[in-house]
């Protein structure tokens, strides 16, 4: 198979180019072996090709009426190019499709893909645009899956507090439950709720990866417990190791078009170049370690002995969101499929949460700070709320951490919401406006 005009992409161009790479590698040797066998002194391959056929062209008998001698150089000169190869990609410094050896570093190395494998820059486009057919076909999108936070929560056994002791007799099997004591490491992983519901329903309608900050080893544990049968993420599973870039994560290493690729991450940082892809996730703290990292001065769900409820919690919140998006994607955008751009719609979606709403901020900002470019104000605005910092009748809800302060005052007495900036981020995490009542200032005063 021609890396060059035949692509190994079926179902998913990663999977794929394992499977083929598998194929391929024996016979590169000897690939490499005839490219040593015809190389001149100079390391012309170009000029060796020429004068084998050359002379396999010159062993048979010319016919009277055959062309000239320059018009054959001249076949052969445009036979000899067709014959170049394009070098589409390397397995170490070896061409994967002709064996020669090359020193050019340029391209992407997809190391998840396969040990080396590192693909040029035109390859990657064209796998990315056969894949993206193949996909919209069967009316899926792509979705990266963060791990840490995100899926499950891991602790080292070192750290387990007093009060979580009692959860080392406690873990299951890998077939039944979802508390882990793993033997490879000195780790407990405790999977979220949910997750095993959500990952076959979002295979339906994504091509799943997971990309994680954790290194190769422990990626490929948590994906043994997420999906021991590999039935959703297969080799799609990326690490640090494989990252281009230290401590962020990127879509470069995912051969999906951006404009189709959604992101479910906890930590909104580590993808500074492509906020427009993210869906950020309530962090999962189910260890008191992860409570303690965070800086959250509480006891952790371990400690409480509780979880998150799964019919409403994190996880199955986030995939009615994304069935919306689905949904919208696929059967309500009138758009040509080619052009539709899975970021439009989130964001679409997004700015229905807290539309109609205007918001004021009092003693949420540090002093001086410069309002607009506050998380609390940004994320208000991504959900559809116009943001002011002056006052006026228009105003519909305050936002404060202190009752006593002049606009507090104000909106008790011009009967506003007041609020706490809880309810900006509630109505982020679970996309609908929250009842205000829940997070009123006022309501703590008259208690």
């Amino acid at each position: 198979m021609s890396l060059a005009t035949d692509s190994p992409v079926h179902s998913s161009s990663s999977d794929d180019f394992a499977a083929f790479l598998d194929g391929e590698l024996d016979s590169i040797s000897s690939a490499s072996l005839d490219q040593e066998e015809v190389e001149n002194d100079d390391g012309s391959d170009v000029q060796s090709m020429k004068r084998r056929k050359m002379e396999k062209m010159e062993s048979i008998e010319e016919p009277q009426d055959s062309t000239s001698h320059r018009s054959l150089e001249e076949n052969l000169e445009a036979s000899t190019k067709k014959d170049v190869c394009t070098h589409p990609g390397f397995f170490g410094a070896m061409c994967i499709l002709c064996g020669q050896r090359m020193d050019d570093e340029s391209g992407v190395t997809f190391g998840y893909i396969h040990k080396e494998l590192r693909l040029g820059n035109d390859e990657i486009a064209r796998l990315r645009k056969t894949d993206m057919k193949n996909l919209l076909r069967h009316k899926k999108l792509y979705l990266v899956l963060d791990l840490d936070h995100t899926l499950l929560n891991s602790t080292e056994l070192k750290d387990l507090t007093s009060e979580e002791e009692y959860l080392r007799s406690q873990t299951d099997s890998l077939q039944e439950g979802n508390l882990f004591k793993l033997d490879s490491m000195p780790m407990m992983t405790k999977l979220r709720p949910f997750v095993h519901t959500f990952l076959k329903e979002a295979s339906t309608m994504f091509e799943m990866y997971i990309y994680t900050m954790g290194d190769r080893f422990y990626a490929s544990e948590m994906a043994k417990l997420l999906d021991p049968k590999k039935e959703y993420f297969n080799c799609r599973v990326i690490s640090r190791d494989e990252s281009t870039q230290r401590h962020q994560k990127g879509l470069d290493l995912v051969l999906g078009q951006e404009s189709s690729v959604l992101i479910l991450d906890d930590t909104e940082s580590a993808w500074p170049k492509y906020k427009d892809n993210l869906i950020l996730m309530e962090r999962y703290n189910y260890f008191a370690s992860s409570c303690r990292q965070f800086g959250f001065n509480c006891k952790s769900l371990s400690e409480l002995k509780t979880d998150e409820n799964e019919p409403d919690g994190a996880l199955a919140t986030v995939l009615k969101v994304l069935k919306q998006i689905h949904n919208i994607f696929f059967d309500e955008l009138r758009e040509d499929l080619a052009v539709r751009d899975v970021r439009q719609v989130l964001k679409t979606i997004r700015m229905e949460v807290l539309k109609g709403c205007k918001i004021i901020f009092s003693h949420v900002f540090p002093i001086k700070f410069q309002a607009e470019n506050h998380p609390f104000w940004r994320m208000a605005e991504q959900l559809g709320a116009t943001c002011s910092t002056e006052l006026d009748p228009s105003v519909t809800h305050v936002v404060s951490t202190d009752i006593g302060t002049e606009k507090s005052r104000w909106a008790v007495k011009e009967k506003k919401f007041l609020v706490r900036p809880g309810w900006i981020e509630a109505a982020n995490y679970l996309w609908q406006k929250q009842p205000e009542e829940n997070f009123s200032l006022d309501r703590i005063k008259n208690q």
